[in-house]
Order: C-alpha cells, then structure tokens, then sequence
C-alpha cells in the first residue's frame, strides 16, 4: 500500500479535531507489542521501510521483533486502517524505547481513549524501569467498518509467548512459563483524520485477557 508522508506539525493539528473516547484494559505486564505492515507478514517491526511510514519516526530496536502475520483488506479504507493500527502499536513499543510518551508517533497514530491507552503502556514500563525483547506476534486479523466509512474496528490476537520484559538497569530479562496470560485479544478503533491524507488513528483500545480463542 502506498504509504502517506506527512509534515509533524499536520500530524499534531490533526490529532486536536478528533473526538476524544475512552480506553479500556491494560497489556499484561512484561509484555509488548511488535508489529510489523500488513502485506509483509513474519518480518521484523524495524525494517527500515517501516522506520518513518508517514513521516514519523517508529523505529525499534533490534531485539524488538513486531510481526503482524495478517492479510490486507481488499477495501481500501479497512486497509489503510489496519496498516495504521499496526503503526499504533509501533507507536507504542517506539516510546517504550525512547522511555517516553511524547513521541511524534503516539500524537500522530492516537487520539482520545487509544492515546490514553499508549501513554499508559508506556508509562507504566518507564516507571517499572523495564522496557520489552524478543518476538511479538499479531495474527486473526479481521476488519469492519462503520457506515459513514470514518472509522473501522481491527480485531486481531497477540501471542506475546515469545516477548518479555527487560531491566533496564540490568538487562535481565524477565521471562516466564507460557501460558494462556500470553494471548490476549485486541479490538482497535481507527478512526480517519479529516485532515490526513488517509491518516487513521486509534481511538479507543479494548483488550480480553487470556484469551483462549487466540491460542
């Protein structure tokens, strides 16, 4: 899919038009999100074509691996939606790295409850002095759009069995057995900005735990 490129400043003005919304559930801890673009299923989210897929920096680290094992929508809305979830949760995983929430990628792939959402992920690592290592899968992709076309919810699994915290301090890395706390189902409200050029972002965020359909 062809991919937009946006000046930062565009990205932050749009973000202020949308309607704000409500988050709901938190990841597990010692979890993260890897996510890597939709018609490239298995590769690593840092690939340097995903570094700055609108112009804005969501770069990971190495030992940060976001796979989205998932197919592009055939609707050309659903599927700019879905790329730009993927880039939510590179957004998210992106300040984890950088140990802050007030990265360019967060404002610009969130608003309302899905921004809240981000801040708090972020947060809650940063304070816990631990960031995130090792491979996060996305797959169980499903897409539906709403009837005025401005916003479509993306549902997918995540099995963060191979994905743990790390010490900061230490480098410890925080694993632990696998189980069914390792699948959690995730349901993403994108919504389009009316001012980007086939910009969507995430409004609000809601995640069943230990979800047994994902495994």
């Amino acid at each position: 899919m062809k991919r937009r490129t946006l000046p930062i400043a565009a990205l932050f003005a749009a973000a202020t038009l949308l309607l704000t919304a409500c988050a709901e559930a938190d990841d597990k801890p010692g979890a993260g999100q890897e996510t890597e673009k939709p018609s490239k299923s298995a590769e690593p989210s840092g690939a340097p074509a995903q570094d700055k897929p609108d112009g804005v920096d969501v770069s990971l680290p190495a030992d940060m691996n976001l796979v989205f094992d998932w197919e592009e929508p055939e609707d050309g809305n659903e599927a700019a939606a879905m790329e730009d979830a993927a880039n939510y949760v590179r957004a998210i995983y992106h300040g984890v790295d950088k140990r802050t929430s007030k990265v360019a990628a967060v404002t610009a792939y969130s608003t309302g409850g899905g921004l809240s959402y981000a801040q708090t992920q972020i947060g809650d690592r940063v304070d816990g002095g631990w960031t995130a290592t090792g491979t996060r899968r996305h797959y169980q992709a499903t897409t539906r759009s709403a009837a005025n076309g401005t916003s479509v919810e993306v549902a997918f699994c995540v099995d963060s069995s191979r994905f743990y915290g790390r010490e900061i301090k230490t480098g410890k890395v925080l694993k632990s057995e696998p189980s069914i706390a390792d699948y959690d189902h995730f349901k993403i409200i994108m919504v389009k900005v009316p001012t980007g050029d086939g910009l969507w972002q995430a409004s609000r965020v809601y995640v069943e735990a230990k979800a047994a359909k994902c495994q």
